[in-house]
């Protein structure tokens, strides 16, 4: 992906928090278009073709109702409409196309000191971002701009790996992720070092459809463990896959967003852009 894509990202996000915080004031399009300092057909363009649908369109998915509504009915007529369309093969990307496979304790005793890790860097939709794998599968995928900043936090995971920047197959088809008809994935690979209930939160992710939005509680009731909330909260926080593993999806029980590694402004960024492919999917 070319590096303009991450420029035009920053401009989307720009838009995205302009919108967050005049929602209520239905700000037009030359509003926001002047608020980022581009012209309104510039802006149409350039978001239209990052989402797949018009600013109006979009801000319709970052509407806290909206979340509410989903969150209402895990079952609700979106999803449901999903799955009778013949979709779910979109739908339920994670589910279907992504298999975790937990870490010994003798490949990350000693930092890691038994690891050769590849890593590389790509652009993304939602910004530049880092991706490192090991001989089994992808271990991190991190959103971050500054090369320098990204690797450390990678070898904060791993220090005493072994590593070296070059790029890889499990990398490719994790990335293929923003590029592809998912139908058309590759099966894609996840090494993870986590303990059991970290890898049991994460596995309960893969499960929630694009477009779709859990709260923490019931990601603790899907794994059988309703009063860890909290704990799923935290397991959720420690995610080291970004997208792939959708901790995005996961919201507050009042319809917010809210936190994300990665950024909130992403975080809205992401689900809205799901909710506008699948939204798009479906004719609406």
């Amino acid at each position: 992906m070319a590096d303009h894509e991450t420029t035009n990202y920053h401009r989307i996000a720009q838009a995205i928090e302009y919108l967050s915080v005049h929602f209520k004031n239905q700000p037009s399009l030359d509003e926001i278009a002047t608020a980022i300092g581009v012209s309104p057909f510039h802006f149409q363009r350039l978001f239209t073709e990052w989402a797949g649908v018009s600013p109006k369109k979009f801000m319709q998915y970052l509407n806290i109702n909206y979340a509410k509504n989903l969150l209402k009915n895990e079952q609700s007529t979106l999803l449901d409409t999903a799955y009778q369309t013949g979709l779910s093969g979109t739908s339920r990307l994670h589910d279907l196309f992504i298999s975790i496979e937990g870490m010994t304790p003798g490949e990350f005793k000693n930092g890691g000191k038994n690891l050769a890790i590849h890593y590389c860097f790509a652009e993304s939709p939602f910004g530049k971002l880092i991706v490192a794998s090991t001989a089994r599968g992808v271990c991190h995928m991190f959103f971050e701009d500054d090369e320098i900043q990204a690797v450390n936090n990678l070898t904060q995971r791993f220090p005493n790996a072994q590593y070296r920047r070059t790029g890889d197959q499990f990398q490719q088809d994790a990335l293929s992720v923003f590029q592809q008809d998912w139908k058309q994935l590759d099966k894609i690979k996840l090494h993870l070092k986590g303990t059991d209930f970290q890898l049991k939160v994460w596995e309960a992710l893969l499960t929630i459809p694009s477009g779709g939005l859990m709260t923490y509680g019931n990601v603790a009731t899907q794994i059988n463990q309703p009063k860890a909330s909290r704990a799923v909260g935290t397991a959720i926080g420690s995610n080291p896959v970004a997208f792939l593993i959708p901790c995005h999806r996961v919201i507050q029980t009042n319809g917010n967003m809210g936190g994300y590694m990665w950024g909130s402004t992403r975080k809205l960024a992401i689900n809205g852009w799901e909710a506008s492919k699948v939204g798009a999917h479906l004719g609406e």
